[in-house]
């Protein structure tokens, strides 16, 4: 579970204060795969990162139950210096699971072949993001927060990866953020869309789905 209490969050633009987030109440349930819907710019990823606690609310406070992911695919805590593996048993150990069990899981999963033992400084960017899907769908949370990581790889991967996310969620909840309607169908039970500092839940997915098509005056993906 997820609560959102009186949060609130704002950044200065050059055109003056924006509100990300204006006095947000709202609950996301256990076990239960929420799409977090918007238009570009209103602060979806900015608020994974609030529930990923990687960015404070200027105000309110954000209550969680079990364990939360930091943002699935998430590259930019990896060592440029240490080599895939090596950061794999990094993660390993500062969230207490399986070291090597990881470390074989996300070799095969990630397919970076031999450039798995090789400097992350090495990697393009697919690669990289290949390396942070692996690490952490590989471990168990309660909870993932997902920022359009299934648009990651070739066909084959992004099959592969939408097939272990829902294997997953067998077992788990999720908030994940997305462009496209079509993933929204297959990996979304319930929405919210986060339009000027509000926050819109909905326990039926079609439901949200429509509220944000209306705020784009369109009924296709954006």
């Amino acid at each position: 579970m997820i609560r959102l209490e009186n949060l609130s969050k704002g950044f200065w633009t050059p055109t003056g204060p924006k509100m990300i987030l204006d006095n947000v109440n709202a609950t996301f349930p256990s076990g239960v795969s929420v799409a977090l819907l918007g238009r570009n710019g209103a602060g979806k990823s900015t608020l994974l990162e609030m529930i990923g606690g990687t960015i404070r609310p200027d105000a309110g406070r954000i209550v969680t139950t079990g364990t939360v992911s930091w943002p699935v695919g998430f590259a930019g805590s990896f060592h440029r210096e240490m080599t895939g593996a090596q950061n794999t048993r990094f993660v390993a150990r500062i969230y207490g699971v399986d070291t090597e069990g990881l470390v074989s899981f996300v070799r095969h999963f990630a397919e970076l072949g031999s450039h798995f033992h090789l400097p992350v400084r090495n990697y393009s960017s697919g690669m990289r993001s290949r390396l942070a899907f692996g690490v952490s769908i590989g471990i168990p949370f309660d909870t993932y927060l997902v920022d359009e990581v299934t648009s990651v790889g070739d066909a084959s991967f992004k099959l592969k990866s939408r097939m272990i996310f829902l294997d997953r969620m067998q077992r788990a909840g999720a908030v994940v953020v997305t462009h496209s309607t079509s993933q929204v169908r297959k990996l979304c039970q319930a929405g919210a869309v986060l339009e000027d500092g509000k926050l819109y839940y909905y326990d039926k997915v079609e439901d949200a789905i429509a509220h944000h098509h209306d705020n784009m005056g369109t009924t296709e993906d954006e």
